[in-house]
């Protein structure tokens, strides 16, 4: 798997350029780009054209020809802007235009359940608002989706929502229901899904139960999703070659003007960019301008620390953990010796061992070092006929597999998470891993077996992913990031056929249901449960729902998870208890421009509002960790002491008349007062003021403290994480 890749592939995306029916016609022999051109919210005129503005604009820029030559897609339904082909010149003449917010570059970004709703505590008989519930539109913007997987059959579905503005423009052989409401493509022929991942992500989110479902007998159960009744609109922004900037951002642009209440993309880039080159970041804010909070996946680059890739305050971004259900095989050596390995190996061995051979004494055409690793092309068919293979990195099973190896075993740095592989194969630790070398250097005739995978109940549940992208937030670090954990890790949903099980050309298993881990698996999770609050509280605004699932989450034992909450955010998410939370951190769309004002100019904060808001100066700016956001978090200097005053104001959700008292929880390096430390409601939707002072001495750099904060009335707990970094 590639550090930064989706984690259902083996195989690098290559560079895809997507171009609608307005694409280039006559490009001449300049070096030409593909840039976005961000202008900002659309001004509130009924006689604006935003596709005559943004050719009147190219046209200041592009002197030889007809503007229109090279702009590739307008976004004029949502948010204003645009994709063209631009020479360096040109993207330079119009980041410097005082109506342009930003110019950048187009990148390709990544793509990133049986058990897993019933570890959640969201079981079949859960409480449930079922009217509510069949009006709700989860949008997912993604690789597609399968439209004749019975996890999207319509029996039993009327008509879509009254409110749903959309259309199913899904191409040849694609069809529509009243379940998959809409669908819409930006890249390839159609809306189907031919990497699979869509239509995985999407039955996780909302998919309808569907009983004994399995992958070749493993994971057995009944695959459903969050919220089963709710509708789903597909996006497909993505190929098998990624999803190119402009793409995403077209894919926001009608999902948001189509009427969904939730939007879920498990979709990121390599690092964080700025928000204002940022298109998920675009567009999440201009969806929570009409109501709507998007969920993103944290992205698969962990642990290392600053790899989260979603850091905008207006997303709910989220990480990924185990659940009590964990998949292993078992590797036998001729000594009798048995190993417990991870992969995702449907495959049976007829017999008790078979040879053993290490990648290095298999191949005749590779230095050392990459015939260790298996890598492609190294492996000699005669050498491996009949063997298992030792391969010192995890894509060695590849090159096994196509060499001719009965199976594989490899040397993996996320031993905690299972992949489906091509053959009979299982994944090592180092330490493991360098047991089976021992061994395979003590004998002349080295043998081994390796077993179906089964699955095991893991009591230690949740623990953060090791692939799960780590704070801190590289772009604003007074925001903490990733928000949430969920379910990331072997999970069973809808497939589609058109899809390889893996990235092995070679492997011509299809099937309906797959595992597949990542945070692209855990995202849907909580689009789920954002989509089941919503059901009981339709009023909500984006940054209630998200306040319900942070501050209801379930405390995460991190003497298992590094760093802390810059792992799991505040905690693992607890559904049943995030529809009652007591109180909620309400944000605006005028809070957050007061944020963006702390990090960006005014004439741009200006563009991004669609309105004449001003940004305070001197002492009077806000700084980011002012946002009124339901973690806290700051920044010192590592070698002074310091004194933080975090600000904050909660509403009354829960009871009419009830008091929350404040209960600080912390380590000795830090003294933390909340001021009141009583706040006393005496109805519904009240709103209470609180500051939080954290004292404390030096922090060695590169290191962080934290605490917690709990309001309690006897009935709900509001819990926020503390966090200070140096």
């Amino acid at each position: 798997m590639a550090k930064h890749g989706a984690l259902l592939f083996s195989y690098a995306f290559s560079i895809l350029v997507f171009a609608t029916s307005l694409s280039c016609k006559a490009i001449d022999s300049e070096d030409r780009k593909t840039y976005i051109v961000y202008l900002g919210s659309l001004p509130h005129n009924e006689v604006f054209s935003p596709l005559s503005n943004q050719i009147g604009i190219l046209e200041r820029v592009v002197q030889k020809t007809s503007a229109s030559n090279f702009l590739l897609t307008s976004y004029k339904r949502s948010f204003n802007g645009f994709a063209a082909k631009l020479t360096e010149q040109e993207r330079e003449r119009l980041a410097g235009m005082k109506e342009v917010v930003s110019v950048f570059p187009s990148r390709i970004f990544q793509l990133q359940t049986t058990r897993s709703w019933d570890f959640l505590g969201l079981n079949q008989t859960a409480k449930r608002n079922a009217t509510a519930e069949s009006n709700t539109i989860i949008g997912v913007i993604d690789s597609g989706i399968s439209p004749d997987s019975e996890s999207f059959n319509d029996e039993g579905f009327g008509p879509a929502p009254k409110k749903w503005k959309g259309i199913c423009k899904g191409g040849q052989n694609f069809t529509c229901n009243n379940k998959i409401i809409g669908a819409r493509y930006y890249t390839d022929a159609g809306a189907s899904d031919a990497v699979g991942h869509g239509t995985h992500t999407a039955s996780t989110a909302a998919g309808n139960p569907v009983k004994d479902v399995s992958f070749y007998g493993l994971a057995q159960g009944t695959a459903r999703g969050g919220v089963p009744s709710a509708r789903i609109a597909a996006y497909k922004v993505c190929s098998v070659s990624g999803c190119p900037t402009e793409a995403i951002l077209q894919g926001f642009d009608d999902a948001i003007a189509d009427g969904v209440d939730i939007i879920t993309i498990s979709i990121g880039a390599e690092s964080s960019a700025p928000f204002q080159q940022d298109p998920i970041a675009i567009g999440a804010f201009h969806a929570m301008e009409k109501g709507i909070l998007t969920l993103q996946s944290a992205g698969n680059s962990g642990p290392e620390a600053g790899s989260v890739s979603s850091v905008a305050p207006w997303t709910l971004t989220v990480a990924a953990s185990s659940t009590d259900r964990r998949i292993i095989d078992k590797i036998v050596l001729g000594n009798g010796k048995t190993i417990v390995g991870s992969s995702v190996n449907s495959f049976e061995l007829n017999g008790t061992s078979f040879p053993l051979v290490y990648g290095k004494d298999a191949s005749s055409q590779c230095v050392d070092s990459d015939a260790r690793q298996c890598v492609a092309g190294c492996l000699d068919a005669d050498l491996v006929k009949g063997k298992i293979v030792l391969c010192d990195q995890a894509g060695g099973n590849t090159e096994a597999h196509q060499a001719g190896a009965l199976g594989s075993i490899l040397k993996t740095s996320k031993p905690d998470v299972a992949f489906i592989v091509p053959l009979p194969a299982s994944g090592l630790g180092s330490q493991d891993y360098d047991v089976v070398k021992s061994y395979l250097k003590s004998t002349k005739r080295p043998r081994a077996n390796i077993l179906k995978s089964r699955a095991i109940k893991d009591d230690g549940a949740p623990v953060v992913a090791s692939f799960s992208s780590r704070g801190p937030n590289q772009i604003v670090p007074e925001i903490i990031k990733p928000d949430i954990s969920a379910p990331g890790i072997d999970i069973l949903a809808a497939y589609s056929t058109l899809a390889p099980v893996t990235g092995g050309t070679e492997d011509e298993r299809r099937v309906k249901y797959s595992i597949l881990s990542g945070t692209s698996m855990s995202c849907p999770h909580v689009a789920g449960v954002a989509a089941y609050i919503k059901t009981f509280h339709p009023d909500w605004s984006p940054a209630a729902i998200k306040s319900s699932i942070m501050t209801t989450a379930w405390p995460v034992n991190d003497t298992k998870t590094s760093p802390a909450e810059f792992a799991y955010g505040s905690g693992h998410i607890n559904p049943l208890k995030a529809i009652n939370p007591g109180l909620v951190f309400e944000a605006s769309k005028e809070d957050y421009i007061k944020f963006l004002c702390s990090v960006l100019d005014e004439e741009s904060v200006r563009l991004i509002s669609g309105d004449s808001s001003s940004c305070p100066a001197g002492s009077a700016k806000v700084s980011p960790k002012d946002l009124n956001y339901p973690s806290l978090a700051a920044n010192v200097n590592s070698s002074t002491s310091f004194k933080i005053n975090f600000h904050r104001t909660v509403k009354n959700v829960g009871l009419p008349n009830s008091t929350f008292k404040a209960n600080i929880l912390s380590s000795s390096e830090v003294d933390i007062k909340v001021v009141p430390d009583v706040l006393s409601f005496k109805s519904l939707n009240e709103e209470k003021t609180f500051d939080v002072t954290v004292v404390g001495r030096g922090i060695p750099e590169g290191s962080h403290v934290s605490a917690s904060l709990v309001w309690t009335d006897g009935t709900h707990s509001v819990r926020s994480p503390i966090l200070v970094a140096a």
